[in-house]
């Protein structure tokens, strides 16, 4: 094999291992499979998570080849991935590829990253290999069952829209309080990215209106939720309005809106800060002013009993794991992603980033994941009820 570029692995940082956190229960990782089931220490450094190689590879039903002390190389599933120790860096295949963690060693021991089990065996075999982030597990698609889940099995296909707000030129509001520079458009992907898989898990299909940093237009957001579509889930980091911020910086918390007249001074600030995205838009995609989403016709029917329930349903969810304010269901006439999405929906504002504690929360893959389960049990909690509701049995169409 012939030896990386110098440039590429001057490059690479070390990685250091964390040391154990006394009293802290260790998170771990699950790999499901027809084997059975393997739980396996997650180490977690500066740079991302570790696993213990040899108890690993086993796992995988794979090979650990270690001839060269500075190289690991995994065979499992026939492919072939050689990790340079110390480094950041795989050869996959015939590919160089930059992790943000890489192989290391810690006494006699050798550690993988965890991007081999999210990352690497997902994108090669993606028919054989399903992560599920949310759960920081990896099943190997129809050997075993995707995470055990209590409760009543749907009955009958479904289809969520799941709409990351902002993205590309429209960053949304800036996550005064986010690390590392994270801003609106950031968070509402890895959090919608994690709620499809949580979702997928549960047998729902799932639309995504962006996986990747780009902003699509309103229309072109709603269209994503059609007629078989059963639900319409709009992702938002809120903030507060430049005046007014000093005597409200305490505020924090979570809540959901939906179509409806109540029209509080409260919802109409989150209503003038989403509508915002209007701007990019041409007047040819959102067909004029922001007062030619009012649908009236989407009023006291049957969408919005539907879409009151499922924020209920969301709001009961999320108050378990999010640290800040259960700030209640809210209702707007006029904001214009949901008018235009015609269908049962509703937009979360899942906290503040101009708060501490939520902008921690929200930028944390651990509360990003919490949050993700939450909503997604709500999701299935919902349409479960409507199963019932609609008297759909099993088998039914």
């Amino acid at each position: 094999m012939s030896p990386l570029p110098s440039a590429l692995i001057a490059a690479a940082a070390g990685v250091v291992l964390a040391a154990p956190t006394t009293g802290l229960q260790a998170p771990s990782v699950v790999l499901s499979s027809a084997r059975g089931e393997v739980r396996l220490e997650l180490r977690e450094t500066a740079e991302g998570g570790l696993l213990p190689a040899g108890p690993l590879v086993a796992a995988l039903g794979g090979q650990l080849v270690e001839s060269d002390p500075a190289w690991a190389e995994v065979r499992v599933a026939g492919g072939t991935f050689r990790f340079l120790v110390g480094t950041p860096v795989v050869l996959a295949g015939d590919r160089v590829e930059a992790l943000g963690v890489g192989a290391a060693r810690r006494a006699d021991t050798l550690f993988l990253p965890l991007p081999l089990l999210s990352h690497l065996l997902p994108r090669a075999f993606p028919e054989r290999y399903r992560w599920l982030a949310a759960d920081l597990r990896l099943v190997e698609t129809g050997t075993a069952p995707a995470t055990p889940r209590a409760g009543r099995r749907l009955l009958r296909p479904h289809v969520v829209a799941v709409d990351p707000g902002h993205g590309g030129e429209d960053p949304g509001n800036p996550c005064r309080h986010c690390p590392g520079g994270l801003t609106e458009s950031d968070v509402t992907l890895k959090v919608g990215l994690l709620l499809r898989d949580e979702l997928e898990a549960r047998g729902v299909r799932v639309r995504m209106t962006r996986t990747r940093d780009v902003r699509p237009g309103l229309r072109e957001r709603a269209a994503t939720c059609s007629a078989e579509c059963d639900l319409f889930v709009s992702l938002h980091v809120d903030a507060l309005a430049p005046r007014g911020r000093r005597q409200n910086e305490g505020l924090r918390g979570f809540s959901a809106y939906i179509i409806g007249e109540e029209n509080t001074e409260d919802a109409r600030r989150v209503a003038r800060m989403e509508n915002e995205a209007l701007r990019y838009d041409s007047l040819e995609t959102t067909g004029g002013s922001a007062l030619d989403f009012i649908l009236r016709d989407l009023q006291m029917n049957e969408y919005l009993r539907e879409s009151a329930r499922a924020a209920t349903l969301l709001h009961g969810e999320v108050e378990r794991v999010h640290p800040g304010t259960n700030r209640g269901v809210r209702k707007f006439t006029n904001i214009a992603v949901l008018n235009l999405a015609r269908r049962p929906a509703m937009l979360v504002e899942m906290g503040f980033g101009d708060h501490p504690g939520d902008a921690r929360f929200l930028a944390d893959p651990k509360g990003q994941r919490r949050l993700a389960a939450a909503m997604a049990s709500a999701i299935e909690s919902y349409l479960a009820e409507y199963e019932l509701r609609a008297g759909v049995a099993a088998g039914a169409p």
